[in-house]
């Protein structure tokens, strides 16, 4: 079986080199070619039709939905009837539904399945990827899929799905980055260490904040447990040590608070936030 994989970043890259490892026969091609000779036991192809020319399997590695799209046009002339396009890459839950349907009309199987891995995780084929569209599709593939991350979590037949779960993974993994930045910057601010800042959390763990809370803003409970009001003043502590500061999450935090409260909202729980 031959296996195309088109884009070659540190993704792409880490795909490519684990089935090659595996003894697959890999064919690559990258914008930027020479990223693509970096990769060992692969070959490297010239264009994107000739990459995926005799490929079962054709796996998209790139930036954003532009990205995709060109490539997709570009590779249709080599594209065997029978192969299948597997799309790991973020993109917009609307963009990738009105994909799926263009491309199922034009008789091309296709299944949108991004992953939550880092580069080392995908030259090692750990992590999850997830994975939406027709059910045979996913089912013909899951085997392999499952050789490259660990796990597949097929998401269903919707088409959009599994771009936005992969949306929201990535809403925690950006929020929580913007947190610790603050942290440190109190940490900063206090003359610390930022190690100490983060120290708190070797004993109070935050996941109980998506377990217990979490379910309660998603029914819009917001009977008070932690109010609004105290929230906010326990931010106002916060905005005092990091001074003048430009902060990654509290600003933009203080003026929804801010903006609750000025409606009425100041007795109900922090998780109004989500009204």
């Amino acid at each position: 079986m031959t296996i195309a994989i088109l884009g070659m970043g540190l993704l792409g890259a880490g795909m490519a080199s684990h089935l090659a490892a595996r003894g697959d026969d890999v064919v690559v091609w990258n914008r930027n070619r020479d990223k693509a000779l970096q990769v060992r036991g692969v070959r490297v192809a010239d264009t994107p039709a000739a990459a995926v020319a005799g490929a079962s399997r054709v796996h998209l590695v790139l930036t954003d939905d532009d990205a995709v799209d060109a490539v997709l046009a570009a590779l249709r002339p080599g594209l065997a009837t029978d192969a299948i396009v597997i799309d790991h890459t973020t993109t917009s839950p609307v963009t990738t539904a009105a994909r799926a349907r263009r491309l199922r009309d034009d008789g091309v199987s296709f299944v949108h399945a991004p992953v939550f891995m880092s580069p080392a995780n995908a030259h090692a084929g750990r992590g999850l990827m997830l994975a939406a569209g027709p059910k045979h599709l996913i089912d013909a593939v899951t085997p392999a899929l499952s050789t490259m991350t660990g796990e597949v979590w097929n998401v269903g037949e919707r088409d959009d799905l599994a771009a936005f779960y992969k949306l929201c993974g990535n809403t925690m993994i950006l929020t929580m980055a913007g947190a610790i930045a603050d942290i440190c910057a109190m940490a900063d601010a206090m003359g610390l260490p930022r190690s100490e800042g983060l120290a708190v959390f070797q004993r109070f763990s935050p996941l109980g904040i998506l377990q217990f809370r979490g379910p309660k803003m998603a029914a819009r409970d917001f009977t008070p447990s932690f109010a609004l009001t105290t929230a906010r003043k326990d931010l106002r502590l916060m905005e005092g040590v990091v001074g003048d500061v430009d902060t990654a999450v509290l600003a933009g935090l203080a003026a929804r608070m801010d903006a609750l409260i000025a409606e009425g909202h100041g007795d109900l729980d922090v998780g109004v936030l989500a009204r």
